[in-house]
């Protein structure tokens, strides 16, 4: 029998993929521990970079497997798989379809969101009585804010792609059939910056995300002062002339100007 979560190495990127098309890609029991295998494979894989979420056919996910529901169970991970895990390394969700429900906590786990035209995001579980307890509760209202979440909980409303772009719930809305390659693309550019440096930055972003100031603060002078030696070893670089004019940072051509 086929995995229901599929693994695959493409450049510096990890592209897992949700492989349940026949129930729009709803978690089990057996796709939850799939799920959390392959991102612990991720995460032991040091030539992959970024990890790179997505689901086969025409939806992302649509949540927990309500007709297997009782094969989830309160795991230490979250429910669903890896929603309580801090991964060590960026995630990108490439969203088609429905993305609903658990769907939508999975996708609120990943750093960044890119959403095809065709995209749909809610709470719908709200019908149901089913409770967000794979993340949704805590990381929409940081992402979207505290009053947007609510009303998206309270109401369990679809919210559509170019809504969604809206209110900072993706980051990028793409063309149908673009959301996985423009995701890829990404990754590529994210997995080609010094490493160390982004890491640390990206932890002390997260992670600080629930302290007081001045403790943000320290986290981030703990984690960035750490690698400290290879900002001044990119210091020397510019010195010597590269990165002039915006040489390598995505939206800016090789004259320095935006595109």
């Amino acid at each position: 029998m086929a995995s229901p979560v599929g693994y695959e190495r493409i450049g510096r990127a990890a592209l897992v993929t949700l492989q349940r098309p026949e129930r729009r890609n709803a978690i089990d029991g057996t796709t939850a521990d799939a799920l959390l295998a392959a991102v612990r494979r991720f995460e032991g894989d040091a030539d992959a970079r970024v990890l790179v979420l997505t689901g086969a056919g025409d939806t992302f996910c649509a949540g927990a497997d309500l007709k297997a529901i009782e094969t989830l169970r309160d795991r230490d991970e979250g429910p669903i798989g890896i929603t309580r895990l801090f991964c060590p390394k960026p995630t990108i969700a490439a969203v088609a379809g429905y993305c609903v429900a658990g769907g939508l906590e999975l996708a609120l786990w990943c750093d960044l969101r890119i959403a095809a035209a065709s995209a749909v995001f809610g709470c719908f579980e709200r019908r149901f009585g089913v409770p967000l307890v794979d993340g949704g509760t805590q990381r929409l209202s940081r992402i979207v804010g505290l009053g947007r979440a609510l009303e998206l909980i309270l109401r369990g409303r679809a919210v559509h792609a170019e809504e969604a772009l809206w209110i900072g719930l993706v980051n990028q809305v793409v063309p149908e059939g673009e959301e996985l390659e423009t995701a890829l693309a990404w990754a590529e550019e994210i997995a080609a910056f010094p490493q160390e440096t982004m890491l640390a930055d990206r932890e002390a972003a997260i992670r600080g995300i629930g302290l007081p100031f001045e403790e943000g603060l320290a986290l981030e002078r703990r984690l960035g002062w750490a690698t400290v030696r290879v900002g001044r070893a990119g210091a020397a670089r510019f010195r010597d002339g590269a990165g002039r004019g915006g040489a390598g940072v995505p939206g800016m051509d090789p004259s320095g100007e935006s595109d």
